[in-house]
């Protein structure tokens, strides 16, 4: 599905559910995820056997794939990427850094977010506005969490650029229901990209298969764009 929303110079590989035969993984990636539920050691393999079937559609080898600094995955040298995983689905985006800046892709299931503490907390005014706009005209899109879903892949995006948190208030999202598009406003400095400060991101979205996921390609020629 991710793979619909990005352009071809970035490989994608996903799982709808883990494998009966998991994954074999690195010694480090395993000493990573030894202590970890049965049921994250599952998701971890699966994501990295996403990542390894991506890599390989770039020409590379397999490689271990471990989280570094908040979770972000560090990526072979040369290589951008993002990955993504919720419940029965799974999935990996790369690219080389000469093709593209910087990917984020999430993924989460299509229900609304738990309550209303949890929608104050990651949106803005001006976006709970919005939301109350869109679900009246599509009642059957659950908007919260595809909201929730691009300031994820947002972060995503950001992080490997600046190597600084962004908050929930600190981008707006506007999502266009009818070209499958969303684009965030940073609220705060963007990172200097090609030579340009970047203000913003542009990404797309779907709703298929009891999810919704959103993704952000950002490459030299589209920086300019989003600034």
């Amino acid at each position: 599905m991710i793979e619909e929303l990005l352009p071809k110079t970035v490989a994608v590989a996903e799982a709808f559910g883990d494998p009966a035969v998991p994954l074999a993984l690195f010694a480090e990636e395993a000493a990573y995820v030894a202590r970890s539920v049965p049921a994250r050691q599952a998701e971890f393999r699966t994501v990295r056997a996403c990542a390894r079937e991506a890599l390989g559609q770039l020409g590379l080898a397999p490689a271990p794939i471990l989280p570094g600094t908040r979770g972000a995955p560090r990526w072979p040298a040369s290589v951008v990427g993002s990955m993504t995983h919720c419940a029965g689905y799974r999935a990996a985006a790369v690219a080389f850094a000469e093709d593209v800046v910087t990917v984020g892709v999430d993924a989460e299931p299509d229900r609304p977010l738990p309550d209303a503490d949890v929608l104050e907390a990651v949106t803005l005014p001006a976006e709970r506005v919005m939301l109350a706009g869109l679900a009246a005209r599509r009642p059957d899109i659950s908007w919260d969490r595809l909201l929730f879903s691009a300031k994820e892949s947002v972060y995503k995006a950001w992080y490997p650029l600046t190597e600084r948190p962004l908050d929930f208030d600190e981008a707006r999202i506007t999502v266009d229901p009818e070209s499958g598009g969303f684009s965030a406003r940073l609220l705060v400095p963007g990172p200097v990209v090609a030579g340009t400060r970047l203000t913003g991101f542009r990404g797309a979205w779907l709703a298929r298969e009891g999810l919704v996921v959103t993704a952000i390609a950002l490459t030299s020629d589209n920086a300019a764009e989003s600034a």
